[in-house]
């Protein structure tokens, strides 16, 4: 695997994230998303350079995401136009426990994003490239991935189970290719039982994990629970912060952007990253969709407001 040096001039942060870009279909609205859509956003919010590599269709929804990605100062010379795949849609509806649940429509026009030769010169300039499971459930976009990730500088996979496209095999494949990988609790459990492992603890689950596939780090989201972050031996640990909840949408996406943020642009000592992930979560949580407005100030303002959530680490 490949390595990367933490950088310390925001100015010179550049990532890229490759994957699904879509219209998430609520009963009452419609919002812009995909998880690397989501974390690109928040991304560009925290200081990064960002930009996302996909595909939309010629028609009006794709309009509305180039216009959306202009508005946020997000590139749109890596989004591709499809001829013939409509712009991906997700029909979103929700439980009794306010937690979301997706139709995912297929084919999409994100499933056929090819290699060019911009794509590679953008990723190959990047600090850090972080992509999905659920972004290359077509064949076309999965020859594209493991054509970029032979010049990723550090690879950062983002394991998004989402039935009925689920390839486990594809995911081991992933992940051996990845430095660092963010699961949220149920993923862990289903990626270690699909390869017959059963630990008493997340945390032995995350080290199997780190050590099986020789990453960096491994990220654990844990909802209420808070999250945890594995480097080498030692494991973090942060709680949640306690909000009044608008929806969850896109909260697991905004933890890895405030986690890359703070981890590229020097937050230091390690622990700070994961401290500017989980505030971040939270003041997205606390907000409707996956992609409220707001900038840095707005950040700053909630950590004021909020008492600091506990943090401790333990050797692993």
């Amino acid at each position: 695997m490949s390595t990367s040096e933490t950088s310390t001039h925001p100015s010179k942060v550049r990532m890229t994230c490759f994957g699904e870009i879509l219209w998430d279909i609520f009963p009452n609205m419609k919002k812009a998303g995909g998880a690397p859509f989501n974390v690109s956003y928040h991304l560009k919010k925290m200081g990064v350079d960002a930009a996302m590599i996909s595909r939309i269709g010629k028609d009006e929804l794709g309009k509305e995401l180039l216009q959306k990605l202009g508005n946020w100062q997000i590139p749109t010379e890596f989004i591709q136009i499809d001829e013939r795949q409509s712009t991906g849609t997700v029909i979103a509806n929700f439980d009794e426990n306010n937690e979301p649940h997706y139709d995912i429509v297929a084919p999409a026009a994100w499933d056929f994003t090819e290699w060019a030769e911009n794509t590679e010169m953008r990723v190959k300039s990047s600090d850090a490239f972080i992509f999905g499971s659920l972004g290359v459930r077509n064949q076309v976009s999965r020859n594209t991935l493991w054509q970029l990730l032979e010049v990723t500088n550090y690879k950062v996979f983002d394991v998004n189970l989402r039935p009925p496209f689920v390839d486990f095999k594809l995911i081991t494949q992933l992940m051996k290719q990845s430095d660092l990988v963010k699961l949220n609790a149920s993923e862990l459990e289903q990626v270690l039982s699909n390869m017959g492992k059963h630990f008493p603890n997340t945390k032995d689950g995350m080290a199997f994990l780190q050590e099986e596939f020789r990453l960096d780090g491994v990220i654990l989201t844990q909802g209420s629970k808070g999250a945890t972050y594995l480097n080498g031996d030692t494991l973090y640990t942060s709680e949640v912060v306690p909000v009044q909840i608008g929806d969850t949408v896109g909260s697991g996406d905004s933890f890895l952007a405030g986690f890359l943020s703070g981890k590229f642009l020097g937050l230091n000592p390690i622990d700070q990253p994961l401290y500017n992930a989980s505030m971040l979560a939270a003041f997205v949580t606390s907000h409707i969709g996956a992609t409220p407005e707001y900038d840095t100030s707005d950040i700053q303002d909630f950590k004021e407001r909020n008492d600091a959530p506990a943090h401790s680490k333990t050797h692993a």
